[in-house]
């Protein structure tokens, strides 16, 4: 894997990007998008995840995020091993069309590498690219905040429910995040 994305400075702050094995639309469904919230929920109040936007799209998550322990890899890894089987587990007992496909696809995609036991929801890797600066801090948060307006999803970043678009726009949101300002913080 090359140098360039991975997570080698773990006190900085990364742009992240974690994407489901085929891109399929798990987070299609609002309980497995809950999942993901409430995952993120903890590893902010027990494991030191620090959040500064995030946007979770139907098969993919990107966040900018940073660890206060320096930790921030294994943040992630633990986060998608646990999200992994909750979202699994939910699957396997909805009564959903492509319930026995997608069981049936992430358990192939599992099914050759010895650190999976059953299945393998998650791509390898988070594709981290490291915050290097205020403008490329703004360019990301931009970037993923846009990301539902460009899937034609909503018309305003702020009306998207599972976004810090809110956030930043001074609405109620589902997570909390750190907010950043050009003149309060620089990377």
């Amino acid at each position: 894997m090359s140098e360039k994305y991975k997570i080698i400075d773990p006190d900085k702050a990364y742009f992240i990007t974690s994407t489901i094995t085929g891109w399929i639309d798990v987070f299609a469904k609002k309980e497995h998008k809950l999942v993901i919230l409430n995952s993120l929920k903890f590893c902010q109040d027990k494991k030191g995840l620090i959040i500064y936007g995030y946007c979770l799209m139907s098969n993919h998550l990107h966040m900018i995020a940073q660890a206060k322990d320096e930790n921030l890899g294994g943040i992630i890894r633990d986060f998608k091993k646990y999200t992994t089987k909750r979202i699994i587990d939910n699957i396997a007992s909805e009564k959903e069309g492509r319930r026995k496909w997608m069981l049936s696809y992430f358990g192939y995609t599992g099914q050759y590498l010895n650190r999976i036991k059953n299945y393998k929801m998650w791509q390898d890797g988070n594709h981290p690219e490291l915050i290097y600066s205020n403008d490329f801090l703004w360019q990301k948060l931009n970037y993923i905040h846009n990301n539902p307006v460009k899937e034609m999803i909503v018309e305003k970043p702020e009306h998207y429910l599972f976004s810090s678009a809110r956030n930043y726009a001074g609405l109620d949101s589902l997570l909390d995040v750190e907010l950043v300002t050009p003149e309060l913080r620089s990377f």
